[in-house]
């Protein structure tokens, strides 16, 4: 790829980007999209449904940018949850240290790289037509003194991540914060009670939804009267303790010979249970976490041929000699130069788009208790698939396209062909090119996406204009992380793994952690709303995935070294990995207990606390009676009286 590919991708995308935002700025203001850019709000009574209209409402404004950046982390962390909060640090983390490595690799490594003769002498008159290659650590010399300049950078960056990621964990992230959301009244507004609210006679909503609601009544208490009648004992139970030391000793304690005749743990919050597998016998359990297993291994080798293909485009000789009717067409500059920068990254990121919701079925079979155990499960299998079929598979991938006419040609000597091809450094930096045009693509027209909410906004347009569907006050959706934390450890691998490589890539990077930070404080805020918490256990991915990035930088150091013929180099950069490793095992030993256990010495504190205050202790041991009532049999819906308060249409005696 040549760097007039790498500008049309970015011209492409900051158009884009631009328009997005505009659009974003101009239809926040409108009452009528209140449901779309502040749901959140709206739920809790935050926000005005209706509003007079204005002409400033039609002048984009960034001040909301000013006010999410001013804004306090201990403020943002009341609000937003705990959860939330974590996913915030990643992009705090990530804008520190590649901070760091970004002036390292802008104003050091680049400029030896570009000023380099190993590929070709770097042409300053012509620098548009140059290949990309010419930034890379490829276009140094073999056996060059530059070299260590490389050397020491492998030091001060993983030092700096160490020392960043130490500081992070320090922060007290398995304090939980709960929420309370008031649910506003209902608004009235008469439309057609045919399909799609299109057909029939006008009537008035509630007229309408109360006949409804008492038809659900009849159906409820018919079908509550059937599981009363045919009760049966499960092999499962909710046991309450008077004291918190007491419930954590006995959800540790083997309480039977047999570990798997009678397993103990810790109850998930009432809003946090998830039903389906309360009761699944351990075998159940195991089959569905094998099939889980295979079912993901299949994808990940479907999703094998997208990556090929991509991969294909990047290549222009490859693609040509493969294809060689396209000849012509791949002539024009505009066209080459869109094939080669902008739609590879395009296509690669509509096929991505499927993986989560997948993933989180995955999850779903696997035979959790919880919703935040589910959505852990699917954030790891997400990453896990990310990180090969994104990151390895694209490098590996490369290698294979461009030898596939030797392939092709003699079929018998493939073995040899792909052990030559498949090991070689070359490809990781060759690659650097696709992972930019891909930061473009997903990283910033992504968080352009996420921000100005196009789809939501069209369906809540069809809703409002088409549908003549009342609004949902309750309609703040859960914060996909299994989707996007993810997405950002990936642009934290590239980001460890090419700054040494291929620096150019680093620029870009920051951008998207610097408006991604601002981006998602909004989303939390206004958008999303936290139905359950993992109470912080996302960060110990977070910690486990920058240490593996960092391994992998320095295991790729090492390879770097080598075939650059400083073996003296390469041996140095081993004891910086040894020292990660040391230092990772020790804020496993240090950290990872506070998600999983909560210390012994802090529950007999809030105990002790709780003895002082007998009523409080009192009232709360009273809720846990219905705290963890199946939903089947707890009132589901809701009437409206005359005076517009809620009351409940099914009571129990």
């Amino acid at each position: 790829m040549i760097v007039t590919a790498l500008l049309t991708s970015a011209g492409i995308n900051i158009g884009l980007c631009v328009l997005l935002l505009l659009l974003y700025s101009v239809m926040r203001k409108q009452p009528g999209n209140v449901y779309v850019y502040a749901p959140r709000m709206v739920a809790e009574e935050k926000a005005k449904r209706d509003g007079p209209f204005s002409i400033q409402n039609l002048v984009p404004s960034p001040g909301w940018i000013v006010r999410l950046w001013q804004l306090p982390e201990d403020e943002f962390l009341s609000a937003a949850g705990l959860d939330a909060f974590v996913f915030i640090r990643i992009f705090i983390f990530s804008v520190r240290i590649f901070s760091i490595a970004g002036i390292i690799g802008v104003f050091v490594l680049l400029p030896l790289n570009f000023t380099g003769d190993q590929l070709r002498t770097a042409d300053w008159a012509d620098i548009p037509n140059q290949s990309l290659d010419m930034f890379t650590i490829a276009n140094v010399q073999d056996s060059s003194k530059r070299l260590w300049v490389h050397f020491c950078a492998v030091y001060v960056i993983s030092g700096a991540a160490c020392c960043l990621l130490y500081l992070n964990e320090a922060e007290k992230l398995y304090k939980k914060i709960l929420h309370l959301r008031n649910k506003p009244r209902l608004q009235r507004e008469s439309h057609r009670e045919g399909f799609l609210g299109l057909f029939g006679a006008k009537v008035d909503p509630v007229d309408l939804y109360t006949k409804k609601l008492e038809d659900v009544e009849e159906n409820v208490k018919l079908e509550q009267s059937t599981l009363n009648q045919n009760q049966k004992e499960l092999s499962a139970a909710f046991v309450s303790f008077r004291s918190r030391y007491g419930a954590a000793t006995a959800s540790r304690v083997v309480q039977s010979s047999n570990p798997l005749l009678w397993v103990t743990e810790p109850a998930p919050e009432p809003r946090d249970i998830y039903w389906p597998f309360l009761s699944a016998p351990y075998i159940q359990l195991w089959i569905s976490k094998f099939v889980v297993v295979v079912a993901v291994f299949f994808l990940t080798i479907l999703f094998l041929v997208p990556v090929t293909f991509v991969q294909g485009l990047t290549q222009l000789t490859e693609l040509e000699a493969f294809l060689p009717f396209l000849k012509k067409v791949l002539k024009i500059t505009i066209v080459s130069d869109i094939i080669t920068g902008y739609v590879p990254s395009l296509i690669l990121q509509m096929f991505q788009y499927i993986v989560p919701p997948i993933m989180m079925l995955f999850a779903a079979m696997r035979g959790y208790i919880s919703n935040s155990g589910k959505m852990k499960s699917a954030c790891i299998m997400v990453l896990y698939f990310t990180i090969w079929n994104v990151f390895f598979a694209t490098v590996l991938s490369g290698s294979v396209i461009s030898q596939i006419n030797t392939f092709i040609s003699n079929p018998k000597d493939i073995p040899r062909q792909l052990a030559v091809v498949v090991p070689g450094q070359s490809y990781f930096w060759m690659q650097a090119t696709f992972f930019i045009t891909y930061v473009l693509t997903s990283g910033w027209t992504g968080l352009s996406l996420e921000i100005a909410r196009v789809f939501p906004l069209i369906g809540n347009f069809l809703i409002r204009h088409c549908c003549k569907v009342t609004d949902d006050a309750d309609c703040a959706p859960l914060f996909p992380y299994h989707r996007d934390i993810p997405k950002v450890l990936l642009f934290g691998l590239l980001g460890f793994t090419y700054s040494l490589l291929a620096p150019l890539i680093m620029p870009f990077l920051l951008v998207y952690f610097f408006v991604g930070y601002i981006f998602y404080r909004n989303q939390m805020l206004k958008v999303y709303s936290p139905r359950f918490e993992t109470a912080g256990k996302f960060w110990p991915i977070v910690h486990n995935c920058t240490i593996f990035s960092l391994v992998f930088m320095q295991i790729m150091a090492i390879g770097i070294f080598g075939v650059k013929k400083l073996p003296f180099a390469s041996g140095w950069v081993i004891p910086m990995t040894v020292i990660t490793l040391l230092f990772n095992d020790y804020c496993r030993k240090r950290f990872l207990p506070i998600f999983d256990k909560y210390p012994a010495e802090i529950l007999i504190k809030r105990d002790r606390e709780d003895e002082r205050n007998p009523q409080m202790m009192a009232s709360f041991l009273d809720s846990l009676v219905n705290a963890y009532r199946d939903p089947a049999l707890q009132p589901v819906q809701y009437s409206l009286d005359e005076s517009g308060n809620r009351t409940s249409l099914l009571s129990f005696s």
